[in-house]
């Protein structure tokens, strides 16, 4: 389908967006009134955040390391805490019988 059956395309925009490996991304944006463009664009190679600074990129984000529920739960709570929860637990299995 050629540009004279779809019409006429949109007045676009071209930006450019560097990460902290030096990476350029040049998205285009549809021109028009009340144009707003993103601080940050997701670098395509290598995923960091870029922004329109080339001298200055968006810092990596840093991602947190993955945690079992265990470690969430030791966040809240102490040991003795702990020992308490699990020691009315066991009890409430003892006194239905269903451990010794």
């Amino acid at each position: 389908m050629g540009e004279a059956e779809r019409g006429d395309a949109a007045p676009r925009v071209v930006i450019s967006y560097w990460c902290s490996n030096g990476h350029e991304t040049r998205p285009s944006f549809a021109q028009g009134q009340g144009l707003a463009v993103p601080e940050t664009w997701d670098c395509p190679r290598c995923g960091l955040p870029s922004g329109q600074d080339q001298e200055n990129p968006p810092a990596p984000t840093r991602s947190e390391p993955y945690k079992t529920h265990l470690a969430y739960v030791k966040e809240r709570r102490s040991d003795e805490e702990g020992a308490v929860i699990l020691d009315e637990a066991l009890e409430t299995l003892r006194g239905r019988g269903l451990i010794r």
